[in-house]
């Protein structure tokens, strides 16, 4: 037999090594930092996926959504409430339609819904972790990803349902595509950069424009390239976002108004009005919209003022390393005031710095409607500043011997401040804030100990050295972690979560003194409302959840029964009431007045119409949890017409008002 020899050229199948090589990374790097990468990825998936659908729909405004994507692809480009587009969500679509797409391929439940934002989550702590790699080194990144998957807004958002996931991702991505930009003045990657910014503006509007000044600042000063194409670059970058941003308004703009749901949230049914009302100039300097949304964020995250981060509201979500994080960007910008423009750390300071201070600045001083979970927007800055200033002290170590020690500090300060944030709740976590006091203590003394001159330089020092910094970082985590921890465990529904255990004033949430949410729960047990009690039934003149209430069975029972040939089963005073019929029986139902039932649709004329033509026989009128107070004139209009002409229905129940309006109009 003869036997035929492989080329010299042909490399042979190694699998052990070709394993070895994908654990271990390229050969430039330590063996430490693909595992270190996996870790933190591991990390955040059992943080995000673990326990997740404990919340069941979550918000069932958005999870109604979803369930019209996934059954109508008109539904899913406008992001409508419902499968037949009477009414939009009041946001844009690009978060119901990335939920829609799963749940067409895997089914409506409580996993389908929320599995995406967790993925989203997972994919924005690698993201970050190779975004401060490339400005930092793989310490200060793998530092930065820990933070921000900890995170407990982080852990809040990328397991419910809101949009702030998926924004969060596409910043992220945005802010490594403009890194990568700055290498030799790229309009490609600057392009990348706007795009994703744009695609942002899709998932939640004028929020994702926060991160552009800084944007524009890092590529015009930091672009490895001619000022010439620095400009071009930044003109670039302005077409970009706003072709990927404004594509979607301007087919909405144009479509007749027959052929187009109305925009939820608008006063016009335009997306414009939105966008320069109520979701977003509105946010900012208060003005009136549906919903209203007046001084104060309507109450969501307390008093405007420089404060507002660290009130009672907002601090559990995000305020464990704020101090530090601004310190850490002190101590880089100093030690960076004399290098060249290009400098990829300094590039990546002025990069997650401008991010922190101009989001940061915006939502303390936003007079309009501002949830506390928005500050998720501000982890992954956080993250990158505290991982990159820690690893600057700690090389500063190795030539002054000052440097550990001022990890050792900055890690014993963060800690007691985590601990002072911690007794706002003194029920929870009992004895955690003097342990991680008391860890960061000894921290501090063993590295006040190893920088004296006898000792310092010796290998097993620095050796020990190190553990001791790496015993500090950990105890600067041990307070949000709890948070993060009890958030995962926690059952979370309506439209304004909070993370961890709650507080002892404000809007606190979970099983804390803090209150219950504004949810909708679903119907027949697909999830419960778990021991926190946040998740309540959006049906009129019900208190508790949908599931074991035989009077709301006996409801939808009977609107299903008798749908005929109507388009929506039921007409709702709001989309609060609408969400869990809609996500119970799977057929569509009018939201009237949108989210809070304000919104100016239908009209009076318009409800009549749909009631003539056969499409709506059944409305639910009077009573109940949806809705804000002070709806429109249209609100009030219907409500009369309805309860004054149409037929009460006894359906076997006696918790909501069933109005037959067959024959009325």
């Amino acid at each position: 037999m003869t036997t035929i020899a492989r080329p010299a050229s042909m490399p042979r199948f190694r699998p052990v090594e070709s394993v070895r090589s994908l654990v271990r990374g390229s050969t430039d790097e330590a063996m430490w930092v693909r595992p270190a990468l996996a870790g933190v990825l591991l990390l955040a998936a059992v943080l995000y996926i673990w326990n997740l659908t404990v919340s069941g729909y979550a918000n069932t405004y958005y999870s109604a959504a979803a369930l019209a994507a996934s059954q109508s692809w008109s539904a899913w480009f406008f992001g409508s409430f419902d499968a037949n587009n009477f009414i939009t969500v009041d946001k844009p679509p690009l978060g119901t339609m990335l939920m829609g797409l799963s749940v067409r391929v895997f089914g409506l439940s409580s996993w389908s819904v929320l599995l995406p934002e967790a993925l989203a989550g997972v994919a924005t702590v690698g993201v970050l972790w190779v975004a401060v790699k490339h400005s930092f080194g793989a310490a200060a990144a793998t530092i930065a990803a820990v933070v921000m998957a900890l995170t407990p807004a982080a852990v809040l958002i990328f397991r419910f349902n809101n949009p702030d996931a998926l924004l969060t991702l596409l910043l992220v991505l945005s802010a490594w595509a403009l890194l990568r930009s700055l290498e030799n003045g790229s309009y490609r990657w600057m392009a990348l950069a706007a795009a994703c910014v744009g695609l942002g503006f899709l998932t939640k509007y004028l929020q994702a424009y926060l991160v552009l000044p800084g944007y524009a600042l890092v590529f015009g000063f930091s672009a490895n390239t001619t000022l010439r194409r620095r400009i071009i670059g930044l003109g670039v970058a302005l077409v970009a976002v706003l072709v990927t941003s404004g594509w979607w308004v301007a087919i909405v703009e144009m479509l007749p108004v027959g052929s187009k749901p109305f925009i939820g949230g608008s006063t016009t049914g335009s997306p414009l009005d939105l966008i320069f009302g109520y979701d977003g100039l509105g946010r900012i300097f208060g003005a009136s919209g549906p919903g209203g949304g007046g001084a104060g964020g309507g109450g969501f995250s307390g008093e405007v003022g420089p404060l507002r981060l660290f009130n009672d509201q907002m601090f559990g979500q995000i305020a464990w390393f704020i101090p530090l994080s601004i310190g850490c960007l002190v101590v880089g910008l100093y030690r960076r005031r004399w290098t060249e423009r290009t400098d990829r750390a300094l590039a990546g300071y002025l990069l997650w710095g401008s991010w922190l201070i101009v989001t940061a600045i915006t939502f303390s001083y936003m007079s309009g409607i501002i949830h506390s979970y928005y500050a998720v927007a501000l982890a992954p800055a956080i993250g990158a500043l505290v991982g990159a200033g820690m690893v600057e002290l700690w090389k500063s170590h190795l030539r002054i011997w000052f440097g550990g020690i001022a990890v050792g500090i900055a890690c014993l300060a963060t800690a007691w401040f985590g601990a002072t944030l911690l007794d706002r709740t003194p029920t929870f976590a009992v004895g955690l804030g003097p342990v991680a006091i008391g860890l960061a203590a000894v921290a501090l003394v063993v590295l006040i100990a190893a920088s004296l001159p006898a000792l310092a330089g010796r290998t097993a020092v620095k050796r020990i050295a190190l553990a001791a910094a790496g015993v500090g970082v950990i105890a600067t985590l041990l307070a949000p972690a709890a948070y993060a921890l009890d958030t995962t465990g926690t059952a979370y529904g309506g439209g304004d979560p909070h993370p961890g255990p709650g507080t002892t004033s404000g809007f606190g949430g979970g099983a804390g003194p803090g209150g219950a949410g504004l949810g909708v729960g679903p119907v027949g047990g697909l999830a419960g409302g778990g021991a926190s009690g946040q998740i309540a039934s959006g049906l009129p003149g019900d208190g508790g959840g949908l599931g074991g209430n035989t009077s709301d069975s006996a409801l939808l029972n009977y609107l299903v029964a008798n749908r005929g040939t109507a388009s929506w089963i039921v007409a709702a005073n709001s989309a609060q009431e609408a969400g869990s019929i809609e996500i119970a029986t799977g057929l569509p139902v009018m939201a009237m007045g949108g989210f809070t039932g304000s919104d100016p649709a239908p009209t009076l004329a318009q409800l009549k119409s749909y009631i003539a033509s056969g499409k709506l026989r059944f409305v639910l009128a009077g009573g109940g949890a949806g809705g804000f107070p002070g709806g429109s004139t249209d609100t009030s209009d219907r409500t009369t017409w309805v309860t004054s002409t149409c037929k009460v229905v006894n359906y076997g129940g006696s918790s909501s008002s069933l109005y037959d309006c067959a024959g009325a109009a």
